[in-house]
């Protein structure tokens, strides 16, 4: 059975995301679920880079399962629109996920290190 407390919160927490992203002036849109071939929940565009976010509002930690399912969400944000070349071309990937006990700004962010070390805009 569906838990619809945690899907309607779930689905809170995009909304909150979203906005308070908005709130610091950035480019956010929130992408359609596909199924299968899901692209994430958010999508960011900065000037040099986009990032496809993975939101997570849950009680129990799973940072592999979750990393895992953005870099999924990520290549299919990235074929369904043609974006070819090598994988630094594709977004960035991130997966937000809610503190307990925090508001939206207490999230924490996770990617992996060799992501974020190819693309780094250092």
């Amino acid at each position: 059975m569906v838990d619809r407390y945690a899907t309607r919160a779930g689905k809170q927490y995009e909304t909150d995301l979203m906005n308070y992203l908005r709130d610091r002036n950035l480019d956010v849109e929130r992408l359609r679920l596909t199924g299968a071939e899901d692209e994430g929940d958010l999508l960011v565009r900065g000037a040099e880079a986009r990032y496809v976010i993975e939101a997570k509002r849950r009680k129990a930690m799973d940072l592999a399962g979750w990393v895992k399912e953005a870099q999924t969400e990520r290549l299919n944000y990235a074929q369904h629109r043609s974006i070819a070349g090598h994988s630094r071309d594709w977004p960035y990937f991130l997966v937000v996920h809610k503190a307990r006990g925090k508001g939206i700004g207490g999230s924490y962010v996770t990617t992996t290190l060799d992501d974020w070390l190819a693309r780094r805009p250092l």
